[in-house]
């Protein structure tokens, strides 16, 4: 058999619901406020009751006092139980309802009692105030028992103090009234809790709807848990109240925005600038995964309406991302064009297996000649005109990928560029993102041919990108640059319209600018400004200057030539011990430039 359970043992103390604890507290409170309004009012209505009762008693004295009559008979007649002045003094209390009216000459001798018997004997109190000329009230004991009284002098009609009056209220009256008016006041008082009891349970029950009928333990451990969610999570979470402004932000997000505690109380555009970043987090931009770009980093917003008027919104960082996306997208590329490659180095492999089985030794080692010639040739221009080893490699795989499209890369013979960036894997990022736009832009269309032009000038750096694509309207030249904005449909893996951003972000972070515009002849022309891109030229710049000639890769042999050439100048440039070249560009292939043609 199992052992009987132990017995639950009763557990005194408060409800653990909400709305059991709010109720029971505020019927506590309206019960205390009505036993505490009850007292307090019966506390001063006793003394309010005795002190109408004296002056009751002392208004009858003065009046009995008032009785010409009554002085004169007082001297001219005896102290007797049928005498006059004790029938005017019986007239008048059975007339008031007074418990008696007792009517003394000086000696304090009574004319008239209720009781004809004490006619004729001193009172049992002291007169002495009352003859002297004073008016008296008192709660006071005699041979009636406790009562209200009233003592006024009685005088003649020369004004001298003959005697005096005393009038009594019986005390039992007075009690009698105060416990007559309990029964009404605790009536009142019911009534009033009974409200008070009706407005707390209404409370309560809001109370309940609006906690989900929680206890309060349950209460704190959610928010305990939403601390802990909120700071742990990998998301950035921005809460805004109903007019906009920022009340609450994870540590994520203080991160990825870049703000501290300064933000908490002041709007977006306020804590974070004008922008889009901020049009996102207000809600003039509305959307789903809306890209938007703060700093170097690219973030994917969603906001979500509260029902308090407010809003939250998250942030997630997709800057790894997009930069693997763009790297696959030139991976890809490249693949592409080896493919291209293998099969023309077939076809050459051919010819030359032809020329040596024909005995035509001479035209074969033209022919290999050539080859290698066309390769060296290309890859040994673009490096006299550009001395960095990453932008060469970068313009070099470049050219082979243009080729592949049938678009001719064109390195402008006014290209001059020292080896002395400061941040060449920037400027690789927007050389790449501006000469992927523009291949994609000129791909397709005749003679399609992009231009670049790199020059320093001092420590500036200057960058324009050419294409002979359709070009870039008036209208839309500048909100090209802006982030999450395409006309192209975006691959699987990734989002477009973040290129131009960052290219923009990247040349504003360094005090510089990039704009759009027409090229000559048609087409677009995206120029960067860097002003500090380059560092001060040291006792050994005095190199010789690169070469004057430009250099264009033909779409035909380019397809079939670039890629080994390519190579070689890269082995050529890896072997400087601080130098490690990419063989794909680590953040290329933005998609904004061209996405409005």
């Amino acid at each position: 058999m199992s052992p009987t359970p132990p017995p639950r043992r009763l557990r005194l103390g408060l409800p653990r619901r909400v709305f059991s604890q709010v109720l029971l507290m505020q019927l506590g409170i309206a019960a205390g406020v009505a036993v505490l309004a009850t007292g307090l009012f019966l506390a001063p209505l006793s003394d309010q009751l005795d002190d109408q009762a004296m002056r009751r008693a002392l208004a009858i004295a003065q009046t009995t006092a008032q009785q010409p009559q009554l002085a004169a008979e007082l001297r001219s007649t005896p102290a007797a139980a049928d005498g006059p002045v004790q029938r005017e003094a019986e007239r008048i209390r059975k007339a008031t309802g007074a418990e008696y009216v007792v009517v003394l000459d000086r000696r304090g001798v009574r004319w008239s009692h209720t009781d004809p018997a004490r006619i004729g004997a001193a009172v049992s109190t002291d007169p002495g105030e009352a003859l002297a000329g004073h008016e008296v009230m008192e709660i006071d004991e005699g041979t009636l028992g406790r009562s209200a009284r009233g003592k006024v002098p009685l005088r003649d009609g020369e004004g001298d103090i003959v005697g005096a009056v005393s009038v009594g209220i019986a005390y039992d009256s007075v009690r009698a009234r105060l416990l007559h008016a309990v029964p009404g006041l605790f009536a009142y008082a019911g009534g009033a809790l009974a409200v008070g009891a009706l407005a707390a349970w209404l409370i309560a029950r809001r109370v309940q709807r609006q906690t989900r009928d929680l206890a309060f333990s349950d209460i704190s451990a959610l928010l305990s848990e939403r601390e802990a969610m909120l700071h742990g999570i990998r998301e950035g979470v921005v809460a805004l109240d109903r007019a906009g402004r920022v009340r609450l932000l994870n540590d994520e997000a203080r991160r990825l925005l870049d703000l501290g505690d300064e933000a908490v109380g002041r709007t977006p555009g306020e804590a974070l600038g004008e922008g889009r970043t901020a049009d996102v987090l207000a809600g003039r931009v509305t959307g789903t995964d809306l890209l938007t770009v703060r700093g170097p980093r690219v973030l994917v917003a969603n906001r979500m309406p509260t029902g308090d008027g407010g809003a939250v919104a998250t942030l997630r960082d997709r800057t790894e991302l997009e930069q693997l996306g763009r790297e696959l997208d030139s991976t890809r590329g490249l693949i592409d064009a080896l493919r291209a490659q293998d099969h023309e180095h077939a076809n050459r492999m051919h010819t030359l297996l032809g020329l040596l089985e024909l005995e035509m030794y001479d035209d074969a080692a033209e022919f290999v000649g050539e080859v290698v010639g066309n390769h060296r040739a290309t890859a040994e221009q673009i490096t006299e005109r550009i001395t960095d080893p990453l932008l060469a490699a970068l313009l070099v795989g470049k050219a082979t990928v243009a080729a592949e499209r049938g678009v001719t890369l064109w390195v402008s013979d006014r290209t001059r560029l020292p080896d002395r960036l400061i941040d060449p894997r920037g400027l690789v990022t927007v050389v790449g993102n501006l000469v992927d736009n523009a291949v994609d832009a000129a791909a397709g269309t005749r003679h399609a041919r992009v231009e670049v032009e790199l020059r320093g000038e001092g420590r500036t750096a200057v960058l324009r990108v050419r294409d002979t694509g359709p070009g870039v309207p008036a209208s839309q030249r500048e909100v090209v640059f802006t982030e999450g904005w395409s006309t192209k449909e975006p691959p699987a893996h990734r989002r477009r319209g973040i290129g131009l951003s960052l290219v923009r972000t990247f040349a504003e972070r360094q005090g510089g600018s990039a704009v759009a515009g027409e090229a000559p002849g048609g087409g677009a022309e995206f120029t960067v400004v860097l002003p500090e891109a380059l560092s001060e030229p040291g006792p050994a710049a005095a190199a010789t200057e690169p070469g004057t000639k430009a250099v264009a890769t033909d779409p035909a042999p380019a397809a079939a030539a670039s890629v080994p050439s390519a190579r070689s100048d890269v082995t050529a440039a890896s072997t400087r011990p601080d130098v490690t070249v990419p063989s794909t560009r680590p953040d290329a292939g933005a998609d904004g430039e061209e996405e409005s043609r």
